[in-house]
C-alpha cells in the first residue's frame, strides 16, 4: 500500500515524577547525605497512581481489547518514575508490563535521569540513555526502538546523535518558530542522518485535551469525543499525520475524573476511527510505514515548555545556568566513583525539575510551574539545591580521595612485595651459595687431608729405610 494513501495517528503519554528534595540547610553539610523527602515522594506518587496510572492502564487494556488491534499507544517512562514505581507502588509496574504484553503499546526510550544531559555532555547522555533501555527491559519487558528525549528537547544535532544510538524515530515539538509555513501534520527526518525519523506534535490539538479540556470559559467547551475526531478529520486533505502528544496525568490528575476525562478518552479512538481517514500507530510504526516529506532543520535546541517553546524553563535565568554548570562540573570526579549511592544520587540530582523549580518566568507559566512544586519561589529552590549539590561534592571527594589514597597504599603494598621476593630469591642464592661454598670447602678440606696422611705415610716409610742396618 503506498505511503501517501495512509493516513496515522501518534498517541503519546509521558510519565514522569522526580524525587524531590527535603529543606536541606547548610548547617547539615558534611554530615546528612540523605537528600529526598520520603513522605512527600511517597504520597504524592501514591494519590497520582490512584487517580491516573492505575484507572488509565485499566482504561487503556479495556480500550485495546475492545478494539482488536486497531488502537494503539505509546508511552515514555522515565527511570526514576520507574525506580518510585518500584519502591512505593509496584501494581502500576505491572499494570504497564501488562500494556506492555499486548503488542499494542509502544515503549520509548529517554534519559533515565530525565536529564539535560544533552546539552552539555554526549557521553553522558548516552550513558543514561542506554541505562534506561536497560530498565524499560528488565521491568517492562520491552526494548525500545524510538527515542523521545527529556523534555521533548530536539536539535538537528541531537537526533544525529540519537540516530547514531540505533533508534528508528524520535519526537519531538512541532514549534511555529521552527516550522513557518510547513505543518506539524507530516513525517519529517534529521538533517544530519535522514535515517532517523522526526515527528512533530501537533501542540493545538495536544494542549486542547492536557490544557483546556476542564476550562469553562473555554469557547469550545465541553469537549466530546465526537467534537475532537470531527477537527482531526478537517485536517484530513492536508495532513498525513497527526501527533498528540501529553502528560499522561492530564487523565485523572490535572483533570479530574469528575470533568468527563476518562469517557472522553474510552470514546475517542472509536469515533476517530468511525469519522476519520486517521489510523492509530506507534512511533515506530510510523517511521516503517510513512515517508518523510522533508528534512526538518533545527539548528538550535527546542522543546514542548511554556510558550516559547525554547529552553528557558532550565537556562532562563542566572541561577539556572550556574547550577547546570556546576552540576556538570562533577561529572568527571562521579565518573571515578564506584559507590552505588554517589551514582543513584547523580542520576536523581540531575532531573530537569530542580531546574525548573528554580524558572522566574512565572508572568506567562506561572500555574504549570507551580504545580507539584515543593519551593515558594525560586531563590529558595535555587539555595536548597546548591546546599545538596555542595554535600554531594564533599562526599565524592572524600570517596575519591580515599580511592586515590587507597590505591597509592596498594602500590606500595605491591612494590614491598615485589622487593620481598627479590629479598627471598637473593636469600635463596645466598644459601645455595653458601651451600655450594660448603661442599667445595668440605671438598677441598678432604683433599688436603689425602694429602697430608699421603705424605705422612711416605715420611715414615723413609724413616723406615733409614733405619733398616745396612747391607
Amino acid at each position: 500500500m503506498n505511503s501517501a494513501n495512509k493516513k496515522a495517528i501518534c498517541l503519546f503519554f509521558e510519565v514522569h515524577q522526580p524525587f524531590r528534595l527535603k529543606r536541606y540547610r547548610f548547617f547539615d553539610l558534611g554530615h546528612d547525605h540523605y537528600y529526598y523527602d520520603d513522605y512527600t515522594n511517597e504520597s504524592i506518587l501514591r494519590k497520582v497512581a490512584e487517580r491516573c496510572y492505575l484507572p488509565a492502564n485499566n482504561l487503556l487494556l479495556d480500550m485495546i481489547n475492545k478494539h482488536k488491534g486497531k488502537f494503539k499507544v505509546s508511552f515514555s517512562l522515565t527511570g526514576i518514575v520507574i525506580d518510585q514505581f518500584r519502591l512505593y507502588a509496584p501494581e502500576v509496574l505491572e499494570s504497564f508490563h501488562k500494556l506492555a504484553e499486548t503488542g499494542a503499546v509502544e515503549f520509548l526510550a529517554e534519559t533515565d535521569a530525565h536529564s539535560l544531559a544533552s546539552l552539555i555532555n554526549r557521553g553522558e547522555f548516552e550513558s543514561q540513555v542506554n541505562n534506561h533501555r536497560r530498565m524499560v527491559r528488565e521491568y517492562i519487558g520491552y526494548e525500545p526502538e524510538s527515542f523521545r528525549n527529556t523534555e521533548m528537547i530536539y536539535s538537528n544535532e541531537i537526533g544525529s546523535w540519537v540516530a547514531d544510538m540505533g533508534f528508528k524515530s524520535m519526537l519531538t515539538e512541532g514549534a511555529k518558530h521552527v516550522l513557518g509555513w510547513k505543518s506539524p501534520n507530516y513525517l519529517y527526518c534529521n538533517t544530519i542522518n535522514p535515517r532517523l525519523k522526526v515527528l512533530l506534535r501537533n501542540y493545538m490539538l495536544s494542549d486542547d485535551i492536557a490544557f483546556r479540556f476542564s476550562n469553562r470559559s473555554w469557547n469550545e467547551w465541553p469537549l466530546t469525543a465526537d467534537k475532537y475526531a470531527m477537527w482531526i478529520n478537517n485536517l484530513a486533505p492536508k495532513s498525513e499525520l497527526i501527533n498528540i502528544f501529553i502528560d499522561y496525568e492530564t487523565f485523572g490528575e490535572h483533570n479530574p475524573k469528575e470533568s468527563g476525562i476518562f469517557d472522553f478518552l474510552y470514546h475517542m479512538p472509536a469515533a476517530i476511527l468511525k469519522n476519520t481517514p486517521f489510523k492509530f500507530m506507534t512511533p515506530s510504526q510510523v517511521a516503517v510505514n510513512l515517508q518523510p516529506v522533508a528534512a526538518i532543520n533545527i539548528p538550535t535546541p527546542i522543546s514542548w515548555a511554556d510558550e516559547e517553546r525554547d529552553l528557558t524553563a532550565w537556562q532562563g535565568n542566572e541561577l539556572q545556568t550556574a547550577t547546570l554548570e556546576k552540576l556538570y562540573e562533577l561529572t568527571e570526579q562521579v565518573n571515578k566513583c564506584d559507590d552505588e549511592q554517589i551514582k543513584k544520587d547523580w542520576t536523581y540530582l540531575q532531573a530537569s525539575d530542580h531546574l525548573y523549580y528554580m524558572c522566574t518566568k512565572f508572568f506567562s507559566d506561572g500555574i504549570v510551574h507551580a504545580y507539584f512544586n515543593p519551593y515558594s519561589n525560586p531563590y529558595e529552590a535555587f539555595m536548597n539545591y546548591m546546599n545538596v549539590l555542595s554535600d554531594f561534592e564533599i562526599r565524592i571527594n572524600r570517596i575519591n580521595k580515599t580511592s586515590e589514597n587507597n590505591t597509592e597504599m596498594l602500590k606500595y603494598d605491591e612494590l614491598l612485595r615485589e622487593k620481598e621476593e627479590i629479598i627471598k630469591k637473593q636469600a635463596a642464592e645466598i644459601e645455595s651459595l653458601k651451600k655450594k661454598l660448603a661442599r667445595l670447602q668440605g671438598t677441598k678440606n678432604k683433599r688436603a687431608s689425602r694429602r697430608t696422611k699421603s705424605s705422612g705415610s711416605s715420611a715414615s716409610k723413609k724413616q723406615i729405610n733409614l733405619n733398616k742396618p745396612g747391607k
